[in-house]
């Protein structure tokens, strides 16, 4: 029989005993997630992720959090994903940068091992802008303008090895024409500089481009895409123009710190692939000019392999120095 002391002591004993378990078994997520955006708001990266964390927030019961971490050409935000617990409550949305950085920088502090492929999301057409006092109407006409006027011309972009500043780099190599690179924190704050007057051309998301396009602050040449968007449906596509080979694909997908376990990271997936196939979503990122993608953690990852080289290789006939 036991007296009270001993009896204390025995169910001090059962609740050390429980309580590991007990943790254990709470419900995934038991509290906010965070989802590093590595640009700053305004640009694509940015609506792109709000708008999915209000969706996952819906379903999960728990808030998903947009975190802005800008800096490096989005690799800041990578970083900082790739250093995180990989307990499940850090995501971060990453662009194609993540296929470019690699072949860009002599130097990252993570590596793509470092972060564990979730789901693809979105593919996003991008469109050749200029500002209006810009004297071109159509492709060819930027390019006979940048190629009688070398270097007189400007162009924005949301950071070195972002598609912004690797798809006019790709265009100057296969028409030896020549304009000043001029890298912001994010390609939100091109565009504002482009609206502005202080950058001549600029390569933009279609849905962050088109509300600009729609007011006369900017002027739309080209979507880099075989087709045309809908929500420009007066700029001709790349197919139309005959130059395909302008297409640098614009991607984004989610990844979480590597070693975050296998159960968590199919949860993830589960909710994000019901959240991208939601018809509310899906109509709202359609309507934008976003096609809607999803893929098992496991093709992501073989995505992102496939990408690499193919991004590698454009890097190298663009002679983009490393940075």
């Amino acid at each position: 029989m036991f007296c009270g002391s001993q009896l204390g002591r025995v169910l001090v004993w059962l609740i050390l005993a429980i309580l590991p378990a007990a943790v254990l078994a709470q419900p995934f997520p038991s509290k906010t997630v965070r989802m590093i955006l590595p640009f700053p708001p305004g640009g694509p990266t940015d609506l792109l992720g709000r708008t999915i964390a209000q969706k996952l927030s819906e379903q999960m019961g728990q808030q998903v959090l947009p975190d802005n971490r800008p800096g490096a050409g989005g690799n800041l935000g990578l970083e900082l994903a790739a250093k995180s617990p990989p307990d499940g409550y850090t995501m971060v949305l990453t662009s194609s940068v993540i296929a470019l950085a690699p072949a860009l920088y002599a130097k990252l502090n993570y590596q793509q091992k470092d972060l564990a492929p979730i789901s693809l999301i979105a593919e996003i057409r991008n469109v050749l802008l200029v500002h209006p006092s810009v004297p071109a109407r159509s492709v060819k006409e930027l390019i006979t303008l940048a190629r009688n006027n070398p270097d007189k011309l400007n162009y924005g972009s949301g950071g070195v090895g972002t598609t912004t500043h690797l798809t006019p780099e790709l265009i100057m190599s296969i028409t030896k024409t020549r304009m000043t690179h001029v890298p912001y924190k994010g390609s939100g704050l091109a565009l504002i500089a482009l609206v502005g007057g202080q950058v001549d051309v600029l390569i933009m998301a279609v849905p962050a481009a088109a509300e600009q396009v729609k007011a006369g602050k900017a002027r739309g040449l080209l979507i880099l895409s075989t087709e045309r968007a809908p929500v420009m449906p007066q700029v001709p596509s790349a197919k139309e123009e005959g130059v395909e080979d302008y297409i640098v694909r614009l991607w984004y997908g989610i990844l979480a710190p590597a070693g975050t376990p296998a159960n968590l990271i199919g949860r993830l997936n589960a909710e994000i692939v019901k959240a991208i196939h939601s018809p509310d979503l899906r109509k709202r990122l359609v309507d934008g000019g976003v096609e809607p993608l999803t893929s098992t953690p496991e093709e992501f990852a073989k995505f992102i392999g496939s990408e690499t080289p193919r991004y590698a290789m454009i890097v190298r006939d663009a002679k983009i120095p490393a940075q």
